[in-house]
């Protein structure tokens, strides 16, 4: 199949059958998109799970003093994804936009549905990405409480390093729960004790 190569490598045998790949590749379309276009809107209900072959998508929210904070980052080889929203037919309370231009696929829920219904390996793969999704959102969670906010900014460079390359200062900061004045002091900070 012509550009399923990137699907080849998510659903990837020998997890996946040859004939298993070629029934969920068929379900997906490949989506391109141009720098801030919307994958989803607050207040819209999620159609699609989406993978990211290229580039990098963010997810924010508008809090109530209507500041633009953001709660995710999705980047190659992730699923960008409300999960309340898509799985349980909610409107979102987040926006998802692209950063930067993006290769995305996407499934719309009812050939999802056929998918987690009829193959075994799509259904487990959904399930262990789902667990891996709720346990980074609530490491998160934890270090926005109990971590300092140096070491929640090493840990983002430690884990996800090309998010500094293509996420401006403001959005890395409302993600690691600071102003972007304290993160460009850390930033310095670092680069100081890095030179030394």
């Amino acid at each position: 199949m012509n550009n399923a190569h990137f699907l080849a490598q998510v659903f990837s045998q020998p997890t996946f059958s040859a004939d298993e790949q070629d029934t969920i590749m068929a379900a997906f379309r490949r989506v391109e998109f141009g720098r801030h276009d919307c994958l989803l809107n607050a207040g819209q209900t999620a159609a699609y799970y989406w993978f990211v072959e290229q580039g990098v998508v963010r997810s924010f929210v508008i809090d109530v003093a209507g500041n633009d904070i953001s709660t995710n980052f999705y980047t190659p080889g992730d699923a960008a994804i409300d999960w309340p929203s898509f799985f349980l037919r909610k409107p979102a309370r987040e926006t998802m936009q692209t950063l930067t231009p993006c290769v995305c696929w996407r499934v719309d829920f009812a050939q999802f549905q056929q998918l987690f219904h009829t193959i075994e390996a799509f259904r487990e793969a959904g399930r262990r990405r789902l667990v891996t999704s709720y346990s980074a959102l609530k490491q998160h969670h934890l270090a926005l409480i109990a971590d300092p906010a140096k070491a929640r900014y090493q840990q983002l460079l430690a884990e996800r390093p090309q998010l500094v390359q293509h996420v401006p200062l403001k959005q890395l900061a409302t993600y690691l729960g600071i102003t972007a004045t304290s993160l460009s002091r850390i930033r310095n900070e670092l680069a100081r004790e890095s030179a030394a």
